[in-house]
């Protein structure tokens, strides 16, 4: 079974998004900011992060900045959702970008192809 990291502020859309992932059979793991991912992510090594773009004490952004400065958790792809659109002059650093919003379908076909490759990689 798959691990996802699951961060975001608003406790709404953790429990909707945590309900969807683990109905396709992933574990979540939930964090409500930057810092407490940081925390989880060390401890549990996800396959996946998902994380939410605005959030107070470390944003989305600042997020996947650190996670890329440790090699165990560098390679660790981030899908990053936003009401805002994807900044242009913000390196960077996520995987996929989705505008909450986001499709379910469209969502799980993103979290399914890079759970798919991480495995793939992971096993070659």
């Amino acid at each position: 079974m798959s691990t996802i990291l699951l961060v975001d502020d608003d406790l709404e859309n953790r429990w909707a998004l945590q309900l969807v992932l683990e109905s396709e059979g992933y574990h979540v793991v939930l964090a409500d900011n930057g810092y407490d991912a940081l925390r989880k992510a060390t401890r549990h090594i996800p396959q996946l992060v998902i994380t939410d773009w605005q959030m107070p004490e470390m944003d989305g952004a600042e997020l996947c900045r650190r996670l890329k400065y440790q090699p165990t958790l560098a390679g660790i792809p981030v899908v990053m959702l936003s009401a805002m659109p994807e900044p242009p002059d913000e390196p960077r650093c996520w995987a996929a970008f989705l505008r909450k919003p986001a499709p379910i379908d469209l969502l799980m076909h993103t979290v399914d192809l890079f759970i798919a490759q991480r495995l793939t990689t992971k096993r070659t």
